[in-house]
């Protein structure tokens, strides 16, 4: 499953840096804005110990983590919903990712420029919410223009409660609030899914703070948790340049010297990439085989088949059941095997709603 992460936020802010924690693929890290003109993909890993637990009990011949695809994005300026420095580039590059990291700086440092010339995190978060939203606002009054005689005739019962939930959006946008402040029933989400509002989006706020405040954080930081204490919105405290100089460390035991001598028990980019699988509402299954060890990508309360259907098309088209084993009984009982005689395994079928962590083993015919 290719879904991505963008990361967002004002020039200067640490998002290329950052970029190049996550990711083999380099993007430029300079002190001037718009260093990064096109938007750089990177494929990572998602760190799951529970892998790692696997690969021991099992002879198999490799590994294959599931991964998470993350975007950075051009900084964006005021006025960019209106085509200031990068924005209509910027916007429908946001536009194309399935969740926003929304990089913010939190730390004082003379020698990096501010687009604004000074560092207020909860003035920054605003800027960027403004031109999404009026992005927002521009696209919900096409659509209303569109319905709404349709609408208003009576005729067309879907018609209406398409054209009241757009109303609903643009009650929201006028007041400043992002879409995702709009509370939808499943039923009603549905009817606008091909909306693709950038506020509908779900976001999480990354402070990128110095060195001294990588674990409890700063003023800036608290600031910027009040403002959006609302929205119910992910906080991650993460120092940018800290993780740059962990990443250029050669051996494992060598990074985790670095994180303890900085009071750290785990990397900022470690939970930083955990945090945004869980931001896209994604859970892992798991293959466990001779040949290899392997976990898959699904997104929470799939069923049996559609999870089938993430190995291979034929796996879901021909799916007949799921031989399923938790992952706690594999890891207590140690085999695949000592699950079945103490009868661990399931069999389960086409209406089985997978859980994160499940051992899978598929029966299909095509």
């Amino acid at each position: 499953m290719a879904l991505q992460c963008g990361i967002v936020g004002l020039p200067n802010v640490g998002k290329s840096t950052l970029f190049n924690c996550l990711s083999n693929a380099k993007a430029q890290a300079a002190n001037f804005p718009f260093c990064t003109i096109e938007p750089n993909v990177g494929v990572i890993t998602v760190p799951d110990e529970r892998l790692n637990k696997l690969s021991e009990l099992v002879h198999h011949q490799r590994i294959v983590p599931t991964t998470v695809e993350i975007v950075d994005i051009a900084g964006l300026v005021k006025g960019a919903s209106k085509g200031e420095g990068l924005g209509n580039k910027f916007l429908a590059n946001i536009r194309e990712t399935d969740a926003i990291l929304h990089v913010i700086r939190c730390f004082d440092n003379e020698n990096v420029v501010h687009v604004d010339g000074s560092v207020n995190p909860v003035r920054d978060k605003e800027i960027i919410d403004t031109e999404l939203q009026l992005k927002d606002l521009e696209t919900i009054e096409s659509r209303i223009s569109k319905v709404q005689k349709q609408a208003q005739t009576g005729g067309d019962k879907q018609a209406k409660a398409v054209y009241d939930i757009y109303l609903q959006y643009k009650e929201a946008l006028l007041q400043g609030k992002s879409a995702r402040t709009v509370k939808l029933d499943p039923l009603d989400r549905k009817l606008v899914k091909d909306l693709y509002l950038l506020t509908d989006k779900p976001v999480m706020y990354v402070c990128n703070v110095d060195e001294a405040s990588a674990v409890a954080g700063n003023a800036y930081v608290e600031a910027l948790r009040e403002s959006v204490k609302e929205e119910n919105a992910e906080i991650l405290i993460v120092a940018a340049a800290t993780e740059a100089d962990i990443a250029e460390l050669e051996t494992y035991e060598e990074r985790q010297m670095f994180l303890e001598e900085v009071g750290l028990k785990e990397s900022g980019v470690s939970r930083l990439i955990r945090a945004a699988y869980h931001l896209l509402d994604l859970q892992t299954y798991f293959t466990a085989g001779v040949q290899e060890v392997r976990a898959w990508t699904f997104e929470r309360g799939w069923k049996a088949p559609q999870c089938a259907g993430v190995i291979h098309t034929d796996f879901e088209k021909g799916f007949i059941r799921a031989e399923v084993i938790k992952y706690n009984d594999f890891t207590t009982l140690g085999s695949e095997a000592a699950c079945k005689e103490s009868g661990k395994m399931n069999v389960e079928g086409k209406e089985y709603v997978v859980q994160d962590g499940d051992i899978m083993h598929f029966r299909f015919n095509v």
